[in-house]
Protein backbone atom coordinates (compact mmCIF):
# COMPACT_ATOMS: atom_id res chain seq x y z
CA UNK A 1 0.00 0.00 0.00
CA UNK A 2 1.18 3.33 -0.85
CA UNK A 3 1.12 4.95 2.29
CA UNK A 4 1.91 8.40 1.24
CA UNK A 5 -1.49 8.78 -0.80
CA UNK A 6 -3.03 6.75 2.46
CA UNK A 7 -1.96 9.99 4.66
CA UNK A 8 -3.04 12.54 2.00
CA UNK A 9 -6.60 10.81 1.63
CA UNK A 10 -6.62 10.73 5.30
CA UNK A 11 -5.80 14.30 5.95
CA UNK A 12 -7.83 15.53 3.22
CA UNK A 13 -10.87 13.40 3.93
CA UNK A 14 -11.04 13.46 7.83
CA UNK A 15 -9.37 17.18 8.39
CA UNK A 16 -12.28 19.50 9.55
CA UNK A 17 -14.46 16.83 9.28
CA UNK A 18 -18.19 18.06 10.15
CA UNK A 19 -21.55 15.69 10.92
CA UNK A 20 -24.61 16.58 8.45
CA UNK A 21 -27.84 14.95 8.73
CA UNK A 22 -30.68 14.14 6.15
CA UNK A 23 -33.94 12.56 7.61
CA UNK A 24 -36.49 10.88 5.17
CA UNK A 25 -39.12 8.09 4.98
CA UNK A 26 -37.89 5.21 2.70
CA UNK A 27 -39.23 1.83 1.54
CA UNK A 28 -37.91 -0.52 4.01
CA UNK A 29 -36.67 -2.71 0.81
CA UNK A 30 -33.99 0.41 -0.32
CA UNK A 31 -33.31 0.85 2.90
CA UNK A 32 -32.40 -2.83 3.04
CA UNK A 33 -29.93 -2.92 0.19
CA UNK A 34 -27.41 -0.46 1.98
CA UNK A 35 -24.61 -3.02 3.47
CA UNK A 36 -21.35 -1.46 5.58
CA UNK A 37 -17.89 -0.28 3.29
CA UNK A 38 -20.49 -0.30 -0.05
CA UNK A 39 -19.26 2.59 -2.09
CA UNK A 40 -22.17 5.04 -3.56
CA UNK A 41 -21.89 7.97 -6.25
CA UNK A 42 -24.93 9.88 -5.56
CA UNK A 43 -24.91 11.74 -8.74
CA UNK A 44 -26.96 14.94 -7.64
CA UNK A 45 -26.98 17.79 -4.76
CA UNK A 46 -27.37 16.43 -1.65
CA UNK A 47 -29.28 18.93 0.80
CA UNK A 48 -28.21 18.26 4.90
CA UNK A 49 -28.71 20.62 7.85
CA UNK A 50 -26.27 20.75 10.50
CA UNK A 51 -28.80 20.01 12.46
CA UNK A 52 -29.96 17.05 14.10
CA UNK A 53 -32.69 16.15 16.87
CA UNK A 54 -35.67 14.17 17.18
CA UNK A 55 -35.69 11.32 14.26
CA UNK A 56 -39.46 11.74 13.04
CA UNK A 57 -39.10 9.65 10.25
CA UNK A 58 -38.04 5.91 9.57
CA UNK A 59 -34.40 6.52 8.05
CA UNK A 60 -31.56 9.48 8.85
CA UNK A 61 -28.42 9.85 7.07
CA UNK A 62 -25.46 11.12 9.18
CA UNK A 63 -23.32 12.24 6.50
CA UNK A 64 -19.24 12.60 7.58
CA UNK A 65 -18.16 15.54 5.11
CA UNK A 66 -15.71 18.80 5.63
CA UNK A 67 -17.02 20.27 2.06
CA UNK A 68 -20.71 20.96 2.65
CA UNK A 69 -21.79 24.25 1.12
CA UNK A 70 -23.02 26.75 3.63
CA UNK A 71 -26.36 27.55 1.92
CA UNK A 72 -27.50 30.28 4.46
CA UNK A 73 -24.46 32.77 3.48
CA UNK A 74 -26.29 32.33 -0.14
CA UNK A 75 -30.07 32.79 0.57
CA UNK A 76 -30.77 33.71 4.55
CA UNK A 77 -34.23 32.29 4.12
CA UNK A 78 -32.99 28.89 4.64
CA UNK A 79 -31.04 29.35 7.77
CA UNK A 80 -33.57 27.85 10.41
CA UNK A 81 -32.99 24.72 8.23
CA UNK A 82 -29.15 25.26 8.91
CA UNK A 83 -29.29 24.01 5.22
CA UNK A 84 -25.68 23.13 3.72
CA UNK A 85 -25.64 21.44 -0.01
CA UNK A 86 -22.37 18.95 -0.83
CA UNK A 87 -21.86 19.25 -4.56
CA UNK A 88 -22.78 16.88 -7.47
CA UNK A 89 -21.26 14.46 -8.02
CA UNK A 90 -19.93 12.77 -4.36
CA UNK A 91 -18.68 9.60 -3.26
CA UNK A 92 -19.39 8.06 -0.13
CA UNK A 93 -18.75 4.88 2.30
CA UNK A 94 -21.48 3.34 4.02
CA UNK A 95 -19.60 3.10 7.94
CA UNK A 96 -22.45 1.90 9.34
CA UNK A 97 -26.40 0.77 9.11
CA UNK A 98 -27.76 1.45 12.83
CA UNK A 99 -31.05 0.30 13.61
CA UNK A 100 -32.81 1.15 17.01
CA UNK A 101 -36.10 -0.21 16.73
CA UNK A 102 -38.13 0.63 13.78
CA UNK A 103 -35.41 3.46 13.43
CA UNK A 104 -32.12 3.32 11.26
CA UNK A 105 -29.57 5.49 10.88
CA UNK A 106 -27.12 5.14 7.45
CA UNK A 107 -23.91 6.66 8.36
CA UNK A 108 -21.90 7.93 5.06
CA UNK A 109 -18.27 9.35 4.78
CA UNK A 110 -18.26 11.46 2.01
CA UNK A 111 -14.43 11.57 0.03
CA UNK A 112 -13.10 12.80 -2.87
CA UNK A 113 -13.35 10.67 -6.13
CA UNK A 114 -9.62 10.66 -6.43
CA UNK A 115 -9.19 8.56 -2.68
CA UNK A 116 -11.74 5.64 -4.33
CA UNK A 117 -8.70 2.97 -3.96
CA UNK A 118 -8.24 3.87 -0.38
CA UNK A 119 -11.36 4.40 1.12
CA UNK A 120 -13.03 1.31 -1.08
CA UNK A 121 -10.47 -1.23 0.72
CA UNK A 122 -8.96 0.18 3.68
CA UNK A 123 -10.69 0.45 7.39
CA UNK A 124 -9.13 2.46 9.91
CA UNK A 125 -9.47 3.44 13.65
CA UNK A 126 -10.78 6.35 12.79
CA UNK A 127 -13.62 5.17 10.45
CA UNK A 128 -14.34 3.05 13.82
CA UNK A 129 -14.60 6.35 16.22
CA UNK A 130 -17.08 7.97 13.52
CA UNK A 131 -18.80 4.90 13.50
CA UNK A 132 -19.21 4.62 17.59
CA UNK A 133 -19.78 8.45 17.76
CA UNK A 134 -22.72 8.16 15.10
CA UNK A 135 -24.36 5.41 17.12
CA UNK A 136 -24.38 7.19 20.45
CA UNK A 137 -25.23 10.73 18.66
CA UNK A 138 -28.40 8.58 17.11
CA UNK A 139 -29.33 6.89 20.14
CA UNK A 140 -29.02 10.14 22.15
CA UNK A 141 -31.27 12.27 19.67
CA UNK A 142 -34.18 9.43 19.37
CA UNK A 143 -35.01 10.14 23.39
CA UNK A 144 -35.61 14.09 22.05
CA UNK A 145 -38.44 15.50 19.76
CA UNK A 146 -37.83 16.03 15.78
CA UNK A 147 -36.63 19.29 15.30
CA UNK A 148 -39.94 21.58 13.53
CA UNK A 149 -38.04 23.74 10.79
CA UNK A 150 -36.73 20.07 9.64
CA UNK A 151 -40.21 18.50 9.36
CA UNK A 152 -41.73 21.46 7.30
CA UNK A 153 -43.00 20.13 4.28
CA UNK A 154 -40.20 22.35 2.03
CA UNK A 155 -37.31 21.10 3.62
CA UNK A 156 -39.48 16.70 3.58
CA UNK A 157 -39.72 17.72 -0.45
CA UNK A 158 -35.69 18.68 -0.98
CA UNK A 159 -34.77 15.73 1.31
CA UNK A 160 -36.87 12.84 0.46
CA UNK A 161 -34.71 11.37 -1.75
CA UNK A 162 -32.56 7.95 -1.65
CA UNK A 163 -28.81 8.89 -1.59
CA UNK A 164 -26.87 6.70 -4.04
CA UNK A 165 -29.41 5.18 -5.77
CA UNK A 166 -32.77 6.29 -8.37
CA UNK A 167 -35.91 6.70 -7.17
CA UNK A 168 -36.60 3.52 -8.17
CA UNK A 169 -34.09 2.12 -5.33
CA UNK A 170 -31.12 1.20 -8.51
CA UNK A 171 -27.50 2.35 -6.97
CA UNK A 172 -25.81 4.65 -9.72
CA UNK A 173 -23.19 2.85 -11.28
CA UNK A 174 -19.52 3.90 -9.66
CA UNK A 175 -18.35 5.18 -13.57
CA UNK A 176 -17.86 8.75 -13.76
CA UNK A 177 -21.10 10.49 -15.08
CA UNK A 178 -21.55 12.87 -18.27
CA UNK A 179 -21.84 16.60 -16.90
CA UNK A 180 -24.62 18.24 -18.21
CA UNK A 181 -25.21 22.41 -18.62
CA UNK A 182 -25.44 24.23 -15.82
CA UNK A 183 -27.89 26.52 -14.43
CA UNK A 184 -27.87 29.60 -15.84
CA UNK A 185 -29.87 31.42 -13.47
CA UNK A 186 -28.36 34.30 -12.63
CA UNK A 187 -28.83 34.16 -8.53
CA UNK A 188 -28.01 30.42 -8.58
CA UNK A 189 -24.20 31.78 -10.21
CA UNK A 190 -22.44 31.15 -7.09
CA UNK A 191 -23.56 28.34 -6.31
CA UNK A 192 -22.90 26.71 -9.51
CA UNK A 193 -19.73 27.20 -9.46
CA UNK A 194 -19.18 24.83 -7.61
CA UNK A 195 -21.17 21.85 -8.55
CA UNK A 196 -22.85 20.93 -11.90
CA UNK A 197 -26.06 19.29 -12.63
CA UNK A 198 -26.15 15.64 -13.63
CA UNK A 199 -27.97 13.64 -15.57
CA UNK A 200 -28.67 9.74 -14.87
CA UNK A 201 -30.54 6.99 -16.46
CA UNK A 202 -33.54 6.97 -13.89
CA UNK A 203 -33.14 11.29 -12.65
CA UNK A 204 -34.11 12.03 -9.47
CA UNK A 205 -36.70 15.14 -8.91
CA UNK A 206 -34.59 18.49 -8.05
CA UNK A 207 -35.66 21.69 -5.64
CA UNK A 208 -33.07 23.12 -6.48
CA UNK A 209 -34.48 26.00 -8.31
CA UNK A 210 -36.83 26.88 -5.87
CA UNK A 211 -34.50 27.37 -3.33
CA UNK A 212 -33.85 30.86 -5.10
CA UNK A 213 -37.08 31.76 -6.33
CA UNK A 214 -37.79 33.66 -2.93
Amino acid sequence: MDYTKLEEAYNETFGGLTMYYRDCELNPDFISKYKKNQILLERGFTDVSSLAEGLGTNLRYAIASNKAVNMAQINPDVAKYRFHLISASAYYKVLDVYTVGDKTQILLLHFDQKFMSIFSTAISNIEENVIAKGRKSLETKLQIPPNNFLYENEWLQRTQFPIGMSDTGKFFPLSAPKVVQKDTNPTTNTTTQTASTVKSEEPKKSFWKKLFEK
